[in-house]
C-alpha cells in the first residue's frame, strides 16, 4: 500500500516548551490512522504542522512523495489536504450552504471580471460548485439545515457543517481534530458512520485525533500514541491495547 503521508522525525518548540520531539510515522493511502494521547500531548500541534499552520524546526513532512514542510496552508489544501478544527472555525453569520461554497474557492478557475459579471464559464462553474456542495449536504444528511444560519445551530450540527466544509475541498487526506468532542452519544454514532462512509465510499485517507478510545479502536486501522510530544507506541488497535507504555500513559493501569 503506497505511503500517503510521512511525518519524518519532526520537532516543534514554542520558546522553551517542546511540543513535538522527533515524532515519526507513516499514513498509508486508504487507511484510517488515529493519533491518541493525553491532553497536552501535542496532538493538535501535530495536525497544525501537517496542515501548515505550524512549521517544525526540525524534520520533514512528506505528502505523496513531496516535501511540503515549508509550504503554506492554502497550497497544501490545493494538493488535497483538508481538516476540521477542535474549536469550530465557521462563518457563524452565514448559512450552511454559504459556508460550504466558501470552501470551494481553491477549485474556482474563472477570472475576477467574468466571475463578478456571472457570464458564461463563470456561471457554469458556479453551478458545478453548487451541485458538488449539494451532494455533500445530501451525503451528510443536512438538507433540513442547508439554509440555516450556522450560529443558530446546535454544537453537534456545527461540527457536522465543519466536516462538510472540509469535504468541500475534495481532500485525498482528511485531518479530523477531535470531531466528536462535546457530542452526545447519538451525535457521536452519526459522526462515526459518516467518517466510515467517507473512507469506504469516497476512498479518502483519514487521520484522526480523538479521545473516545472505544471509537478509535473500532474504526482505525493503525494508531500512533504520543505523550509529552514523544511517540511512545504505534501499531494496530489490538497491539496498542496491550502495549504497557500506552496503558500506563493513557489507557490507565489495571487495578489489582
Amino acid at each position: 500500500m503506497p505511503v500517503k503521508l510521512h511525518v519524518d522525525k519532526i520537532s516543534l518548540s514554542f520558546g522553551g516548551i517542546k511540543a513535538l520531539n522527533e515524532v515519526e510515522f507513516q499514513v498509508n493511502a486508504g487507511e484510517i490512522f488515529a493519533v491518541i494521547g493525553p491532553n497536552g500531548a501535542g496532538k493538535t500541534s501535530l495536525i497544525n504542522s501537517i496542515n501548515g499552520f505550524y512549521h517544525p524546526q526540525a524534520g520533514a513532512i512528506i505528502f505523496e512523495g513531496s516535501d511540503i514542510t515549508h509550504m503554506p496552508p492554502y497550497k497544501r489544501a490545493a494538493l488535497g489536504i483538508s481538516r476540521t478544527f477542535q474549536n469550530i472555525a465557521l462563518y457563524t453569520n452565514a448559512t450552511v450552504l454559504d459556508n460550504l461554497m466558501a470552501a470551494r474557492h481553491i477549485h474556482m478557475k474563472t477570472g475576477m471580471l467574468s466571475g463578478a459579471l456571472f457570464w458564461g464559464a463563470a456561471q457554469r462553474e458556479e453551478l458545478a460548485h453548487r451541485r458538488r456542495v449539494e451532494e455533500i449536504i445530501d451525503f451528510l444528511e443536512m438538507e433540513h439545515i442547508r439554509k440555516s444560519i450556522v450560529g443558530t445551530l446546535s454544537y453537534g450540527l456545527r461540527k457536522l457543517v465543519e466536516l462538510g466544509r472540509a469535504l468541500a475541498l475534495e481532500p485525498t487526506l482528511l485531518l479530523l481534530d477531535e470531531p466528536m468532542a462535546g457530542m452526545n452519544i447519538e451525535e457521536k454514532e452519526d459522526m462515526a458512520r459518516f467518517i466510515l462512509d467517507i473512507h469506504e465510499l469516497q476512498g479518502t485517507t483519514i487521520m484522526l485525533i480523538e479521545h473516545d478510545i472505544g471509537l478509535v479502536m473500532d474504526i482505525s486501522h493503525h494508531i500512533a500514541v504520543i505523550d509529552f510530544g514523544v511517540k511512545i507506541g504505534e501499531g494496530a488497535p489490538a497491539e496498542i491495547s496491550r502495549d504497557e507504555a500506552v496503558i500506563a500513559a493513557y489507557l490507565g493501569e489495571e487495578e489489582h
